[in-house]
């Protein structure tokens, strides 16, 4: 017996968790993995059938999930079920007040702000989610299991007027005009095939990581002082994404496949199954433990598998809302079972809730001010030589406000880093930036059964033609062995970044969607983690900088740059400034929301935290700590001038470590710009400054300390 191996198996199986994938169950021992699906679809469950067809395809798909799992371990074979897995508009400088709300001319100064900024979005018209809104007099924010309000304006006037508990863990929200607050929360509900029905979660003892259940919380808050819950929703599953075109605002869930309780990934015995002398014990127990977990699986019903929404109306009184089988769809290909929904909320139509599902697990979102993209997987449940990871599309028409509707699928090679990777132009044609990893054999090592895997880059141009959203165009492989960093499409150009060890950053000209071509790169060291328009021939980039000649992480440092584009053929990297040291890190160098660029005054502010101990005592060790929100005046001609930091550092410290959580912890993570005046935001408060004088704070909100509530 290899144990070496053995491992691997064990450790390759275990890791599988709850995937699932396929069409039917098939007593095979080991079912050949199912091609690339080239001209991919969902496939409705319709007609007066719907229902057991549905319950069907989830009953056939988790055996043949259960049965690819149980079998590896039975015969010692590698199955990786996650193989293949997942590993906006620019109108020139004004394009910058896209996230720049400007007050109405007749407003006074001291009625609002004349700039203002709002969450850093992908695409104007789309705003997106986050856990800090404003309206350039107002700031609301969730902090713990609250939500705050803050009056902002005049700066000097800031004050906190108002909070309300939210039930679960609060994730993000939208502001809708002067009157509304949506805020999507994590609970923990009780299914029929819950794996444990034990200690209920909340917000305070496990955070939404332990949550299967997504609340929607929709406020009035049009006054400050006497926030009031409107209307509330309950869903089975975690919360993904979300986009807000006009008062129509469109949820991204996804939901495990839940398996009976009682069933057992393991056989129950005394022997040692991996002994050669006990392999026909081995397999027979195996086999019947197949059997038993088919049984229980075959035994469920279908509302156990698809556990309805709830509603809890003015009146108080909680009402059920299941979702119709016919608003079910399937992949034609092989994909992980899961479910992942576009939830529908029409802020103007009061109760409407709509959902349309696919049964497959959810990956990145993108949407326009139109269409909504979803990227789901291909499942390669056996590892072959060849196999490479691909990711289907599926484009839904979000012109209605209060439906989603199904157009059209198609499939990239490759799989998808994040939103910025995605891009529809004017004309309707889906952009992708993917990076592609293949399965080929290990030429030194003959007997690696899973082979080694090689990596390149591309950019696909997707067309929809008679419900399929086609390959019309693709460029010339990129950077084999890296993989993309970040990625930004503008227009009729596109911007690359991949890393391995130098950053080769590559312009596209996409002005031809049959024929993207890459016509420029550049190599500098490091690498840029998020790309932002500053200009229309400038890019504004942060990331991390990477000495050639120090690679480790001592050298590392936080890196903003400025990219010249004006010639596409020849990018130059024109100006950078570092910030911080190899302890520090910046939100912002992840979450392009931390990112904050003030178009109106040439500002851009960076949440920044910092580690400098020296040694000493536990006081000592926790007045090292630097919280602050660092503030660069940026220039296309002139680069970087750093005008200061907000700091937060006290409240940092005064929320001592023993207040906090791994989910809640008092650094700044966001800011708002408003005039002449910078907010710096955490989950302890918020704090207010001119930007003449950022050491003067002009007045402070400290929010609840999240542990003496409950500790």
């Amino acid at each position: 017996m290899n144990w070496r191996r053995m491992q691997k198996v064990v450790f390759g199986a275990g890791a599988l968790g709850l995937s699932a994938c396929g069409g039917g169950s098939n007593p095979n021992p080991h079912p050949e993995p199912q091609p690339v699906q080239e001209k991919a679809g969902l496939l409705a469950f319709q007609g007066s059938g719907a229902c057991q067809d549905l319950e069907t395809y989830l009953e056939d798909t988790a055996v043949l999930q259960m049965r690819t799992q149980l079998e590896a371990m039975r015969d010692e074979v590698p199955s990786w079920g996650w193989w293949g897995g997942w590993g906006g508009r620019f109108g020139g400088p004004e394009g910058d007040l896209a996230t720049a709300g400007a007050a109405s001319p007749s407003n006074s100064a001291a009625k609002a702000p004349s700039a203002y900024t709002t969450t850093n979005t992908q695409v104007a018209g789309v705003d997106e989610a986050d856990f800090v809104k404003n309206d350039g007099t107002r700031i609301f924010a969730l902090s713990g299991n609250k939500l705050y309000a803050t009056k902002s304006w005049p700066a000097a006037e800031t004050a906190l007027q108002g909070k309300l508990e939210i039930e679960g863990w609060p994730r993000e929200m939208f502001l809708d005009g002067t009157d509304k607050a949506v805020v999507f929360s994590s609970v923990w509900e009780r299914y029929p095939l819950q794996p444990s029905l034990g200690v209920r979660c909340s917000s305070v003892s496990c955070g939404y990581y332990y949550s299967n259940s997504v609340k929607v919380t929709v406020v009035d808050v049009s006054d400050l002082s006497n926030l009031k819950v409107t209307q509330e929703y309950y869903l089975p599953g975690a919360y993904t994404s979300s986009r807000k075109v006009g008062a129509s605002v469109r949820m991204v869930m996804n939901d495990e496949f839940r398996f009976p309780p009682e069933m057992r990934w393991w056989p129950e015995t005394t022997i040692n199954i991996w002994d050669d002398a006990h392999k026909a014990e081995r397999v027979a127990l195996f086999n019947d433990l197949i059997a038993k977990n088919e049984q229980l699986i075959r035994a469920q019903q279908l509302s156990d598998w698809l556990p309805p929404a709830r509603a809890r109306l003015a009146s108080g009184q909680v009402v059920t809302m299941p979702q119709s089988c016919d608003s079910f769809s399937r992949v034609n290909a092989p994909t992980r079972l899961g479910e992942v929904s576009v939830v529908t909320l029409d802020l103007k139509n009061p109760g409407s809730l709509d959902r349309t599902s696919i049964l497959a697990e959810s990956g990145e979102v993108y949407a326009s001010t139109k269409n909504l993209y979803v990227g789901t997987k291909h499942w390669w449940w056996w590892p072959q030589p060849g196999q490479k990871d691909t990711t289907y599309i599926h484009k839904f028409d979000i012109s209605d406000p209060t439906a989603a509707k199904y157009v059209a699928s198609g499939k990239v090679d490759g799989h998808i880093v994040d939103q910025f990777s995605m891009d529809e132009n004017a004309a309707g044609y889906f952009r992708v930036a993917s990076t592609i990893t293949t399965r080929v054999p290990d030429d030194k090592n003959p007997g690696n059964w899973w082979g080694r895997t090689e990596t390149t880059n591309r950019i696909s141009v997707l067309g929809e033609t008679q419900g399929r959203l086609a390959v019309v165009g693709q460029s010339e492989d990129i950077a084999k062995g890296e993989s993309i960093m970040s990625s930004r499409f503008l227009e009729d150009t596109g911007y690359v970044v991949t890393f391995r060890q130098v950053d080769p950053f590559f312009t596209f000209d996409l002005k031809d969607p049959s024929n993207p071509k890459k016509v420029g790169e550049l190599k500098v060291p490091g690498f840029s983690s998020y790309i932002h328009p500053l200009d229309a021939t400038h890019l504004l980039t942060i990331g991390t900088y990477i000495p050639e000649n120090n690679p480790s992480w001592q050298g590392r440092r936080i890196q903003l740059a400025i990219y010249d584009v004006g010639d596409l053929a020849n990018p130059k990297q024109t100006f950078t400034q570092e910030v911080g040291d190899s302890y520090s890190y910046s939100e912002a160098q992840w979450d392009h929301k931390a990112f904050n660029f003030f178009g109106a005054k040439k500002l851009l502010a960076i949440p920044f935290a910092d580690w400098n101990w020296g040694g000493g005592s536990e006081d000592s060790y926790w007045s090292s700590f630097t919280s602050d929100l660092r503030v660069f005046e940026v220039d296309a001609l002139k680069g970087f001038v750093a005008k200061g930091a907000l700091s937060l550092t006290d409240l940092y410290i005064t929320y001592h470590y023993r207040y906090w959580t791994y989910y809640w912890m008092p650094n700044v993570r966001r800011s708002v710009m408003a005039d002449d005046f910078v907010y710096a935001i955490s989950d302890a408060g918020l704090r207010v400054a001119n930007i003449a004088d950022l050491t003067k704070p002009l007045a402070t909100v400290s929010f609840d300390r999240y542990y003496d509530e409950y500790y």
